[in-house]
C-alpha cells in the first residue's frame, strides 16, 4: 500500500521531513534555499545540476516581488496563476509524492502556512548529441537516433507523427528507481486490447529498479526465459518507430534507454531494414531477398555442408564438396571451434578500444586463417564456410535475432553430427515448431506464413511501392484498417 505523508502548514515540519527522507547534509547535491514570499518564510528544494539556473533566478525574482498580503486569500491559486511565471507548475499535498517529484528533477516550493507543495519543472537535461545508430545505418534518410532522455525521444517521434490521436502515457516502475516509461500509440489505429495489455503488464511489475532499462522491461512484460527468439523489436531510429505506429503497433520508450521497444512483432520484422525503403521498390525487394537468403544460409549452410562432406559417395555434380585433406582435428570439432572462436573474437572487439580494434581483427584473421591451415588444425573449406556463415550473421538487421539463430545453428549442427540427415530434419522441424508456437502479445511469430495470409505474405516477400500500400497489416487488428484518407477512398 502506498505510504502517505500529508504536507503540514508549518514550513519547519515539511523541511524536517524532506531533510530526513532525502539525507540533507549527507548527500552533497541536495539544495534547500530559503527565501521570503509576501513576508512569509519559504524554501526552494532541488538537486544541483538538474535545474536550469536562469529559470530559477527568474522565478525567485517574481516570488520576492509578491507584496505583503498578496497571499491572504486563496494563496495556492495566487501562487499558481499570478506569481510563478513558468509553464509546468503543479501542486501536491503529499510529501512522499513531493520527494518522488524532486528525485525526478523538478524543483519544490514550500511556503509557510500552506499545506501545499508546488512542483516547478525547471529541469535541464544533460544529453549527448544525436547520432546515427550504428546498428541501423542507411545510405539515405535521417541521421537522427534516440538518446537516453525519454522526453527528447518522444519529441523526435512527434516531429514525424503530427496526429492529434498520438498518445504517450507515462507509467512509473521501480519503488527505488522510479523509472519513467512512455507507452505510445495512435488512439484510432492501435488495438485497444493490445494497448491495455501492455499497460497492465507494466503496472504489474513489482520491483525496486530497472537497472538495465528497456532490456529489463522486456523480460518482465514478455516473459523471455528459455526461448531465445526476440519477441519485441528494438529500434534506435525515430522514423522506424513512427512507421510502426502508423501500422497499429505500440511503442514503449524507457527513460535512460536510447532505443524503443515495438510490440507486437513477428520474425519478419527482424529481417527487414530501413534501407529497403530508402531505395526504389525493385532494389528494395532485391536487398530483402539477398538478406533473407543470407539469414537462411547462416542457419543451414554448415549442417548441410558437413553432412555432404562426410558422405562417402556423392553425385558427380556435387563431388567437389568436402576437404581433400581432413586435417588433424575431426571436421565436426573444427566447426565448433571456429564458431566459438568467432564469438570470442566478436566479444573481444566489443571490449577493445577503437585504437586497437584493427590490430585485434588482423590477429584474429591470422590465427583463424593462414596459420590454422598451415598447422593442419583447420581445413580451408571449414574456414571458408564458417566465414560465409559469419557474413550471413552480420547481414541480419537484428542483433537479437542473429544471436538467437546462432543457438539454433548449434542445435541443428549437433543433431546433424549425431543423427545425420534424420537429425537435421528433426532439429529443423523442432526449430520451426518453436517459432510457430512463439507469440508476441498474442500475434503468431510466423504470421503471415503461419497462419497463411496471402496478401500480407506478398508484402513480406516484395517491397511494395508506398502509394500502393493502402491497407495496414491485419496482425495488430487496427481500428482503422485503411491507410488512405476517407475523402480519397473510392
Amino acid at each position: 500500500m502506498k505510504q502517505l505523508q500529508p504536507a503540514a502548514k508549518k514550513l519547519e515540519d515539511n523541511l524536517d521531513f524532506i531533510k530526513a527522507k532525502l539525507g540533507y547534509g549527507v548527500t552533497f547535491d541536495l539544495i534547500i534555499r530559503e527565501i521570503t514570499v509576501a513576508e512569509k518564510r519559504a524554501a526552494l528544494v532541488f538537486y544541483d545540476g538538474f535545474v536550469n539556473d536562469n529559470a530559477v533566478i527568474e522565478i525567485m525574482k517574481r516570488l520576492l516581488m509578491v507584496p505583503r498580503g498578496g497571499l491572504a486569500v486563496n494563496p495556492a491559486e495566487h501562487v499558481l496563476h499570478d506569481y510563478l511565471p513558468y509553464f509546468e507548475v503543479s501542486c501536491v499535498d503529499d510529501l512522499m509524492e513531493a520527494c518522488g517529484e524532486v528525485l525526478a528533477g523538478p524543483m519544490l516550493l514550500f511556503i509557510d502556512g500552506l499545506a501545499k507543495v508546488f512542483v516547478i519543472d525547471v529541469r535541464q537535461y544533460q544529453v549527448r548529441s544525436m547520432e546515427e545508430p550504428d546498428l541501423e545505418r542507411v545510405t539515405r534518410g535521417a541521421r537522427e537516433g534516440f538518446v537516453e532522455t525519454a522526453l527528447f525521444n518522444v519529441n523526435l517521434i512527434r516531429r514525424r507523427v503530427r496526429d492529434p490521436n498520438l498518445r504517450f502515457e507515462v507509467l512509473t516502475v521501480g519503488t527505488r528507481s522510479r523509472t519513467d516509461i512512455m507507452v505510445g500509440y495512435i488512439a484510432d489505429i492501435a488495438n485497444p486490447q493490445i494497448v491495455a495489455e501492455v499497460k497492465e503488464r507494466i503496472n504489474h511489475i513489482d520491483r525496486d529498479a530497472l537497472p538495465m532499462g528497456g532490456k529489463n522491461l522486456e523480460e518482465y512484460i514478455l516473459g523471455t526465459k528459455i526461448n531465445p527468439l526476440p519477441v519485441t523489436r528494438y529500434t534506435e531510429r525515430p522514423d522506424v518507430a513512427a512507421a510502426h505506429l502508423y501500422e497499429g503497433h505500440v511503442v514503449i520508450i524507457v527513460d535512460t534507454t536510447p532505443f524503443a521497444l515495438i510490440v507486437p512483432c513477428t520474425i519478419w520484422h527482424f529481417t527487414q531494414h530501413a534501407e529497403e525503403y530508402f531505395q526504389n521498390p525493385p532494389v528494395g525487394t532485391y536487398l530483402r531477398w539477398v538478406r533473407t537468403a543470407g539469414i537462411a544460409l547462416s542457419l543451414l549452410l554448415i549442417p548441410a555442408w558437413y553432412l555432404l562432406a562426410t558422405t562417402e559417395q556423392l553425385p558427380e555434380w556435387i563431388s567437389f564438396i568436402g576437404p581433400k585433406e581432413p586435417g588433424r582435428v575431426p571436421l565436426w570439432l573444427q566447426f565448433l571451434m571456429l564458431e566459438i572462436g568467432l564469438d570470442l573474437l566478436r566479444m573481444a572487439l566489443v571490449h577493445t578500444p577503437n585504437a586497437l580494434a584493427t590490430s585485434l581483427g588482423l590477429v584474429g584473421a591470422i590465427l583463424l586463417g593462414e596459420l590454422a591451415i598451415e598447422t593442419g588444425l583447420f581445413t580451408a573449406e571449414a574456414i571458408l564456410y564458417t566465414a560465409l556463415v559469419a557474413v550471413g550473421t552480420f547481414a541480419t538487421p537484428s542483433l537479437e535475432l542473429s544471436l538467437a539463430l546462432r543457438l539454433f545453428r548449434y542445435f541443428l549442427f549437433v543433431a546433424s553430427v549425431l543423427f545425420r540427415w534424420w537429425g537435421l530434419a528433426g532439429a529443423l522441424l523442432v526449430s520451426v515448431l518453436i517459432m510457430g508456437l512463439t507469440r508476441s502479445f498474442g500475434v503468431p511469430y510466423l504470421w503471415p506464413l503461419i497462419p497463411l495470409d496471402w496478401p500480407a505474405l506478398l508484402r513480406v516477400i516484395f517491397r511494395y511501392p508506398i502509394p500502393n500500400v493502402s491497407v495496414r497489416p491485419r496482425m495488430t487488428k487496427p481500428g482503422d484498417i485503411r491507410a488512405t484518407p476517407r475523402h480519397k477512398r473510392r
